[in-house]
């Protein structure tokens, strides 16, 4: 429901119609987005892989999502069929919010080096990258009067974190790719920018060995000695969605308690919490 988030209600959204893919379920980023887009007056539409809809399905009739459908990343079929769901329902839409990553866990543990393999590198940028690509592609052709795409990141894009590994280089790569496509679909009045949300209890850090101590370490060590909040990164995707986010494309913006820019930790962060 989205009242598990202290969302505040309004009309930042009024009249604006989306699609947000990649809720796979309460504890998504993409579902507190959703929330919070719902809240503020947005029509939505929810893409996520079928063995999710059991659950997504009940979570975007709690909020009035009107359009739902199924998608495969890495078939063009499946994306165009989706696509013409979204279309068929809503005509244009004025915001996409990608959401959706993906590396094998063998690519995401121990050495880089040892355990990156072609076919698992090649699996993850599809997925993790090409994917944006192709989602702007396909949303640009539904916003003849402009819009806003939103794709989700992380820090491992720019530091070396532990057990991230071909996940961080595909974060890198979403990174670049979205200077490219706000540098294109600029000129058509699309607004393209990145959320590096910190840490948080979702499937994705699940998968990471060594996930909770993640959660821990970014607390003890962010400037505000907290826990990235799903308000914060949903009020994020608000301002960069709405009217708000005017002149502002090509960006990633942290939305980590100010963990990306701490240098080493002083003394009273140096030991582990209990």
């Amino acid at each position: 429901m989205a009242d598990d988030y202290d969302l505040p209600k309004g009309a930042l959204m009024a009249g604006k119609k989306g699609l947000v893919m990649g809720v796979a379920n309460r504890n998504s980023i993409a579902w507190g987005i959703a929330s919070q887009f719902a809240a503020q007056g947005a029509r939505l539409a929810l893409a996520y892989m079928a063995a999710n809809e059991k659950r997504v399905r009940p979570l975007g009739e709690s909020i009035g999502a009107e359009v739902f459908t199924p998608f495969d990343a890495t078939s063009d079929e499946s994306m165009e069929a989706a696509f013409q769901v979204v279309a068929g329902a809503f005509g244009s839409i004025d915001f996409l919010v990608h959401a959706i990553a993906y590396a094998d866990r063998e690519q995401i543990k121990g050495s880089f080096v040892d355990n990156a393999t072609r076919a698992g590198f090649a699996q993850a940028l599809d997925i993790s990258v090409y994917s944006f690509v192709d989602t702007a592609r396909r949303a640009a052709a539904l916003m003849p009067g402009g819009g806003a795409l939103i794709t989700l990141t992380y820090l491992g894009s720019e530091r070396a974190i532990p057990n991230y590994n071909t996940m961080g280089v595909a974060k890198a790569a979403l990174e670049a790719a979205v200077r490219y496509v706000a540098r294109d679909l600029g000129p058509r009045g699309i607004r393209v920018n990145a959320i590096s949300a910190g840490a948080m209890r979702t499937l994705s850090l699940a998968g990471i060995s060594g996930g909770r101590g993640m959660l821990a370490q970014g607390r003890a060590m962010s400037a505000l000695k907290e826990d990235t909040s799903m308000e914060g990164v949903a009020g994020c995707a608000l301002w960069l969605a709405s009217d708000l986010g005017r002149s502002t494309t090509g960006e990633v913006v942290h939305v980590d308690a100010g963990f990306h820019m701490m240098g080493l930790p002083g003394e009273e962060d140096s030991s582990s919490p209990a």
